[in-house]
């Protein structure tokens, strides 16, 4: 991957977003997915060396659309200015769905290379089930979010849109309770590539990606006990 021609383009695309411009460099933009859709595709032969789940996951699935849906749309820019994609089980486009977490990551025109793992704003009955979880096994989340990796590479889980209280059902008093006004259960970081550049894009993605594999556990465990409900 030329991530200095994919940032490059992404960064003359957000002061060029328009269908003409797209055009003119539309042949740039077919090279670079190329390059894109091999990484994606060596990226889940990565994760599979640890999570077997994915194995079946579709590279051209799992990235995300360059246009953007504009039809009820304020914002009328017909592209986004980032390459993304979406690693999951189920091939699902877009993170988190419906359960199931997903290995995200995507390069923006800013020199951002942005990643996460987890369930990002699952639906609520998923979100409920998960909350129930940490009630019933507080211990095994607690070890979770001590997991050394993962609060080395990504620090807590995302608290974005946290609830004020916590959820109707569940007791204001317990240990997690902050935990179980998230929305979603998620970890995120990102990296300058301007100033620190991956020496092997995918390698680093993947170790990454791993950091936070002990999350991934503990959020299948709850599909397990659903699945055996």
């Amino acid at each position: 991957m030329h991530l200095r021609d994919l940032t490059q383009f992404l960064n003359e695309l957000s002061e060029n977003n328009n269908r003409p411009w797209f055009i003119m460099n539309k042949p740039r933009y077919d090279i670079l997915r190329e390059e894109f859709l091999a990484v994606v595709t060596e990226l889940i032969q990565e994760l599979t060396k640890f999570d077997r789940q994915v194995a079946a996951c579709n590279p051209k699935k799992a990235m995300f659309r360059i246009n953007r849906d504009i039809r009820f749309a304020n914002d009328k820019r017909p592209y986004k200015t980032r390459f993304s994609a979406g690693i999951t089980p189920k091939d699902l486009r877009r993170p988190s769905a419906g359960g199931g977490s997903t290995y995200y990551f995507q390069i923006e025109g800013n020199g951002k290379l942005q990643f996460g793992v987890g369930e990002y704003l699952p639906p609520p009955p998923r979100l409920k089930a998960i909350r129930e979880h940490i009630v019933n096994d507080a211990t095994g989340f607690a070890k979770v979010l001590k997991n050394k990796q993962l609060r080395a590479t990504y620090g807590d889980l995302l608290d974005e849109d946290k609830l004020q209280r916590p959820p109707k059902g569940f007791d204001p008093q317990h240990v997690h309770v902050d935990y179980l006004k998230l929305k979603s259960f998620f970890v995120w970081t990102e990296i300058d590539l301007k100033l620190n550049q991956p020496d092997q894009l995918v390698p680093d993605l993947a170790r990454g990606f791993k950091d936070a594999f002990a999350l991934v556990t503990w959020l299948r465990s709850v599909e397990t006990i659903d699945a055996e409900a």
